[in-house]
């Protein structure tokens, strides 16, 4: 099943022309400039957009087809603002209960206690808007939106109001929806980093159009995107708890191209992660070396080689079949003699669990 978006709107001399399937599990980011189109395309699904023309289909059911319009109040989705936009004359129970009224009680797939375990706001119930943090009100609009037993959930930006310490309170918390709840999510956000840690499938936007789309680790290594191609280049791999070394307080993590070994994480065996590693971060060898501080060592496959600037190369590289990013001097591939398929070692200086 997934999420069919076939939709045009001119508004204020902004057209927005997007053909686009969206998967009907996980989270997918819809990222890309300020002005590309995000929040308006956002709204076209929510049906806040009536003269946005064309299909849209959620599975089966069809949301909008020429004259087949659901108003927003009849479409089974659930939406978070940038701001928590509370009732501030109601507790935050109340506040909760108010969306319950139109969702019958054999159609709510997810309680009203789930939701606030979910965020973990049991202890905020009794108290009004003004008594909350900002973070404690984004939670509570999360929840809100939840508690309407969504089949799509709609996320503008949620964290942008928020400082850094009110983000990493909220982050986990998205993080567990994601694990917990069968509930897709398409998720608005100009931050590189939310998108590394939350995104399933990237969706980018430039001028109200889609200019590519695809599974995040796929995205964030094509050479022909932009991505690739910045200061912050990266790859993200999927990881799996080995063991730990109590000698040295490390954590070993698995993945098909070998084992990275990182700071010592309190995670239970066999727990699955999201690594990170910076292109730059990523130097390579002809030999293995031995006599090296870096432990994170795997043999790799240039896969493709681009300009970046005058001066540097990007190197696209298969790891055990995952894509890994390395970024060095035009000069270096030139004495590596480095081309497509030939043999290598990645040397990954630096890498970042994203937890």
């Amino acid at each position: 099943m997934s999420i069919q978006v076939s939709l045009k709107l001119e508004k204020e001399g902004f057209l927005l022309d997007v053909d686009l399937g969206i998967p009907a599990r996980g989270i997918t980011a819809l990222f890309g400039p300020s002005g590309c189109g995000k929040t308006t395309l956002l709204r076209a699904i929510a049906g806040l957009e009536p003269k946005a023309r064309g299909v849209l289909r959620m599975g089966g059911q069809v949301w909008q087809d020429g004259d087949c319009f659901l108003p927003p109040h009849r479409r089974p989705l659930g939406y978070v603002f940038q701001e928590a936009s509370l009732f501030p004359h109601l507790n935050v129970r109340k506040n909760l209960e108010y969306g319950l009224r139109r969702v019958p009680a054999d159609q709510r797939r997810v309680s009203l206690d789930n939701a606030i375990d979910l965020l973990d706001i049991g202890q905020l119930l009794m108290r009004k808007p003004r008594q909350l943090s900002g973070g404690e009100r984004q939670r509570v609009a999360i929840a809100r939106a939840l508690a309407v037993s969504p089949k799509l959930l709609l996320m503008d930006e949620p964290l942008a109001a928020l400082d850094v310490l009110r983000k990493q309170e909220i982050l986990p918390h998205l993080e567990s929806l994601h694990a917990r709840l069968d509930i897709p999510v398409i998720y608005v956000s100009h931050s590189p980093d939310e998108v590394a840690r939350l995104a399933d499938h990237l969706v980018l936007m430039e001028q109200g159009r889609i200019s590519a789309s695809g599974p995040i680790a796929d995205m964030l290594t094509r050479v022909d995107l932009p991505l690739a191609r910045g200061n912050d280049a990266e790859a993200l791999i999927e990881a799996r708890v080995a063991e730990h070394d109590d000698t040295y307080a490390l954590t070993c993590l698995d993945f098909p191209g070998g084992r990275f070994t990182v700071a010592r994480k309190d995670l239970a065996i066999g727990t699955v992660v999201r690594l990170r590693v910076i292109a730059r971060d990523v130097s390579l060898t002809l030999a293995r070396q031995t006599d090296t501080s870096i432990l994170n060592i795997f043999p790799a496959i240039v896969d493709e080689i681009v300009p970046t600037g005058d001066s540097q190369v990007t190197v696209k590289l298969q790891v055990g079949g995952i894509p890994l990013l390395s970024r060095i001097t035009r000069k270096s591939a030139a004495l590596l003699e480095l081309q497509p398929g030939k043999s290598v070692y990645a040397q990954a200086k630096t890498v970042a669990l994203l937890a």
